[in-house]
C-alpha cells in the first residue's frame, strides 16, 4: 500500500514544475501539498499569527497560479519562486496591520478629544459608534455615497461629479442607504438581529 508521502516522492520536481506551467491543476494540488507547509511555517513565523499565516499561504498559491507564466524555470527553483511571493505577501500583510493599527491609533486619538469635549454627552457618542458601525454593514456603494454625504458634507450632485456616477444612481444608493440605516436603528431592530 502506498501513502501519500510515497506518491509526493514519487513525483519528480520536473513534472511538477511542467504540470504547473501548462495549468495541471492536479499539479498545482502536489505543488501546494509539497511546499505548503514550507510556505505557511515561513508566514506563522513572520507575523506570529496563525490565522493570518493561512491566508498568506492561499494568497501565495493563488498568486503563484495566476502569475506561473512569469515564471522560469532557468532562472530558479519553484520553491524558490514560491517563497519570494510569500515574503512579498509577508510584507504586504505587515504593513496592512500596521495601517489598521494606525488607523485604530488615530480613531482613539479623535475619540479622546471628542469625550473631552464637555459638550459632547456619552449617549451621542454611542449614537456614534453605533451610526459608524452600522455604516460600515452597508452596501460598497451605499455605504461610500452615505460616507461622503455624512462626513465630507457632499451634495448628492457633488457626488456624482466625484465618483463618475450618474445623478440618479447616487440618488439611488442613498435612498437604499438611509432605508437600511433606518431599519437597522429602529428601537426594536435590535431584538430583531438577536432574534
Amino acid at each position: 500500500m502506498t501513502t501519500a508521502v510515497q506518491v509526493n516522492a514519487a513525483i519528480d520536481e520536473g513534472a511538477l514544475v511542467k504540470g504547473f506551467l501548462n495549468g495541471d491543476e492536479a499539479s498545482l494540488e502536489a505543488v501546494h501539498r509539497r511546499w505548503g507547509p514550507v510556505v505557511y511555517s515561513h508566514a506563522r513565523r513572520s507575523t506570529g499569527d496563525a490565522r493570518e499565516a493561512e491566508d498568506i499561504t492561499q494568497l501565495v498559491f493563488f498568486a503563484a497560479w495566476r502569475g506561473r507564466a512569469g515564471f522560469a524555470p532557468e532562472c530558479g527553483t519553484l520553491p524558490g519562486w514560491l517563497l519570494g511571493i510569500t515574503r512579498r505577501k509577508i510584507a504586504d500583510a505587515l504593513a496592512a496591520r500596521t495601517r489598521r493599527t494606525e488607523l485604530v491609533d488615530a480613531a482613539a486619538a479623535q475619540l479622546l478629544l471628542t469625550v473631552t469635549d464637555e459638550a459632547v454627552r456619552p449617549e451621542a457618542l454611542l449614537d456614534r459608534v453605533l451610526l459608524a458601525d452600522e455604516l460600515s454593514r452597508l452596501p460598497k456603494h451605499q455605504r461610500e455615497v452615505l460616507n461622503l454625504a455624512f462626513y465630507d458634507d457632499l451634495t448628492q450632485t457633488q457626488i456624482a461629479e466625484l465618483t463618475g456616477w450618474p445623478l440618479g444612481t447616487v440618488k439611488s444608493h442613498a435612498r437604499r442607504g438611509m432605508h437600511r440605516l433606518a431599519s437597522r436603528l429602529r428601537p426594536d431592530a435590535g431584538r430583531e438581529r438577536a432574534a
